[in-house]
């Protein structure tokens, strides 16, 4: 992993109107960086704005406010088409259903070519089915599966296709939102690995938006853990699962299950309640150890850092 910035996001705010008078701050004030050929993982429960965050980044949605800056330009100030084009080849998504985000109507083939098409990638027919081939054997699957619907495979395989079609435009940046929460657990751990595999073969980045902190921290970098559209813990993974200093984090790994019956009868498990925090002033995003941050008062500062040590 490089210490080069790919991704910079800055005061990022997604609120949507419910009513008249009504708002939901689906993402509230984000600030934080993707550098080049790691994965970050955002983790959170459902409903706290993670997956709104991913598809604001990548534009699916505009930006309330703040900034999304990638590649060293701003996403949400772009305007032209052949911007946006360019953008939308550099930046690619993995959606959470592997079935609804498949057109059922279209053959394998032309699912996996779509972003080639529009993009002009392919020299003639012939280079286009071979490209779709090796795309599909590159996610494991097998050129016959080319010309089948999404109807006639698994949900895992279904996953591998749309993996395919991220890839088909030789992104350097893949937003994966929940990509394995709709399989079953023999096979998720298949679908992570492959993209352990790409990100090695092919210097990917990614985002990696979920809800299941083990197989995160399997995959990822760096973790950040969002609560209500704000993000309240951000570390290495290793340093987060070691030294969780957010009364959030903790109860979200107190909540985690361990091969160990005898542990598991006697363990507390942790839960979090939002109202036991200092409200004397508005937390900021702190430095408690180093390279580990915590959304915290100054007095809620003073005390993690008593609590839990400099880590030097």
């Amino acid at each position: 992993m490089s210490q080069e910035k790919l991704v910079e996001i800055k005061n990022l705010k997604q609120h949507f109107k419910t009513g008249r008078h009504s708002v939901v701050k689906a993402v509230d004030g984000l600030n934080f960086d993707i550098y080049k050929g790691e994965t970050f993982g955002l983790v959170g429960e459902s409903g706290c704005g993670k997956s709104t965050t991913g598809r604001t980044i990548i534009r699916l949605y505009d930006a309330t406010d703040g900034e999304v800056i990638f590649n060293g330009e701003d996403v949400h100030g772009k305007k032209s088409r052949e911007d946006m084009k360019k953008f939308n080849r550099e930046m690619q998504m993995i959606f959470q259903d592997p079935y609804a985000s498949l057109n059922p109507r279209m053959k394998v083939e032309d699912i996996i070519a779509e972003g080639m098409d529009i993009h002009s990638l392919a020299q003639d027919p012939k280079a286009r089915k071979a490209k779709v081939h090796e795309l599909l054997e590159t996610v494991g699957l097998n050129k016959e599966h080319a010309n089948r619907y999404p109807h006639e495979f698994s949900g895992g395989q279904r996953q591998r296709i749309g993996i395919a079609r991220a890839l088909a435009v030789d992104p350097s940046f893949i937003i994966a939102d929940e990509p394995i929460s709709a399989l079953d657990v023999s096979i998720q751990a298949q679908v992570v690995n492959l993209l352990k595999k790409l990100q090695e073969e092919k210097g990917l980045t990614y985002l990696f938006i979920a809800h299941d902190l083990s197989m995160v921290k399997y995959i990822s970098d760096r973790i950040g853990v969002m609560y209500f559209g704000k993000m309240v813990e951000l570390a290495d993974a290793d340093e987060l699962y070691k030294h969780p200093i957010h009364p959030y984090t903790q109860s979200l790994l107190s909540a985690i299950p361990l091969p160990d019956p005898d542990y598991e009868r006697s363990r507390e498990r942790f839960t979090y309640d939002p109202n036991n925090h200092d409200t004397s002033e508005e937390p900021e995003f702190r430095e408690v150890r180093p390279g580990h941050f915590v959304l915290c008062t100054n007095k809620e500062f003073e005390q993690y850092r008593r609590e839990h040590g400099t880590g030097e």
